[in-house]
């Protein structure tokens, strides 16, 4: 699989969990403990101020079945 700004974006400082969805584009989790958001840079979507438990479980849910590949940014 060949690597892009999208399936391995930079690290961000606050990066808690990474996980990858089925076509290899980062989910990050990042945040704290008690207040945690993900985002998915295959398709857009985010989920924001969640327990990290409660986020890690749903970003885990949306990488097993996201197949985007590349979010478009708005510029």
């Amino acid at each position: 699989m060949k690597l892009s700004p999208h399936t391995a974006p930079a690290e961000p400082t606050d990066l808690l969990i990474r996980f990858h969805n089925q076509v290899g584009a980062a989910v990050d989790v990042k945040g704290t403990v008690n207040r945690a958001r993900w985002s998915c840079h295959g398709c857009g979507e985010t989920h924001v101020d969640y327990h990290l438990s409660i986020t890690r479980d749903d970003a885990n849910g949306h990488a097993t079945a996201c197949r985007a590949a590349y979010h478009r940014l708005r510029q």
